[in-house]
């Protein structure tokens, strides 16, 4: 009985440390930072910000967020009003797959997360890019981890000088 008693305890060890150490190796978004760029903890709690709007192109969904002081300088009339955004301010942009809804045709929602973009006005920081700093961070969903994405085909400072005059923004604050 002792035998059997030693033997429940070592797998019992052994599979509390198995699960515990996968929770160790489990990734914290937060620890991951661009290149010579932003980190993802410079948007801790970004997932409860407020909508600015949505969009829809291709395959891909997406819901961009703004933190508190995006949304009272849009509210303030910026960019419309010739105001630059105040530094601090911060958008992310949530990209999602698609999928359409069983049993409901016309609807298409979000699937699995795509990635994450990130910008924050910093004029001192990022002087060269208008004030502003840009990240993305791709998501691979089967090992539920954030990487560093390059804007390589994406949007960043080069593409985001067409809308200089909206202070380097495209995304309008949707009508409530």
């Amino acid at each position: 009985m002792n035998g059997k008693r030693i033997l429940t305890i070592g797998i019992v060890t052994g599979v509390l440390a198995a699960v515990a150490g996968s929770a160790f190796a489990a990734q914290d978004k937060y620890s991951v930072r661009v290149p010579n760029g932003l980190a993802f903890s410079e948007f801790r709690g970004y997932e409860s910000w407020q909508v600015v709007s949505i969009s829809h192109s291709g395959d891909v969904m997406a819901a961009t967020l703004g933190n508190p002081a995006m949304i009272k300088a849009y509210q303030a009339g910026v960019p419309g009003n010739g105001q630059p955004f105040p530094d601090g301010a911060k958008l992310a942009k949530i990209h999602w797959n698609t999928r359409k809804v069983e049993g409901f045709p016309g609807a298409t929602v979000p699937s699995t997360q795509h990635d994450v973009d990130f910008m924050v006005k910093d004029s001192k920081r990022f002087a060269d890019s208008g004030g502003w700093g840009y990240a993305v961070f791709d998501y691979d969903a089967a090992t539920d981890t954030f990487t560093p994405g390059t804007l390589a085909g994406r949007c960043g400072f080069a593409c985001h000088t067409i809308v200089k005059s909206k202070d380097y923004v495209f995304t309008e604050y949707g009508h409530r």
